[in-house]
């Protein structure tokens, strides 16, 4: 049986702050630098708002769409992939190819990069495992969400310690990791199929 803390504390690693800072950063560089804070806590309360839902209502949503928890899975591997290529050989426009001062909305960060595959998968099972036990898995992720938040806030203070160049090789060294995660996404969601339909 989890504890609250404890599944704060692994809905905090799947959110993954840290390891996201360089992309948030990157995709924010093309927006207007006084409207970065305002967009960065927009995505960040549509990502909430998403896994509230999905925690509460993920389960009906799948089977009402017929959708299987493996598809969501190989969905956000791929758009993962998509973001992590570009990352590595950057483009005009930045890692999601918007024009100068153009803002993004819900995709990519909100979702996947908030909202991922792996973080509802968790909140799922969550909510399938213990159903009787809703406001600690409520209380467990906002106890995750707000420290995101915060991190991510500052992601100014980063910029000046690790100044343009140690920032460009972050997100190159970020980018090789996202693809290795978004190929292990597709792939265990691949697998998670196939188990299934052997069953």
């Amino acid at each position: 049986m989890m504890e609250t803390l404890s599944a704060a504390a692994m809905l905090f690693l799947i959110m993954d702050p840290l390891g996201n800072l360089p992309i948030f950063m990157s995709i924010l560089k093309q927006v207007d630098p006084k409207r970065r804070r305002i967009v960065l806590i927009r995505e960040l309360v549509i990502a909430l708002a998403i896994m509230l839902l999905f925690l509460y209502t993920g389960s009906a949503i799948l089977s009402f769409l017929h959708l299987k928890q493996e598809a969501v899975s190989i969905a956000g591997g791929i758009i993962l992939f998509l973001i992590a290529i570009r990352m590595i050989f950057p483009q005009p426009g930045g890692v999601i190819g918007l024009a100068a001062g153009e803002e993004p909305l819900i995709v990519p960060m909100a979702i996947p990069l908030v909202a991922g595959p792996s973080i509802l998968a968790a909140l799922l099972l969550l909510a399938n495992q213990e159903p009787g036990r809703m406001t600690d898995w409520t209380i467990a992720l906002l106890a995750a969400w707000v420290p995101t938040t915060l991190i991510l806030l500052f992601s100014q203070n980063f910029h000046k310690w690790l100044g343009e160049r140690g920032l460009t090789a972050m997100e190159k060294l970020m980018g090789m990791i996202l693809v290795m995660l978004s190929v292990q996404m597709f792939l265990d969601g691949i697998a998670d199929y196939l188990e299934a339909s052997m069953h």
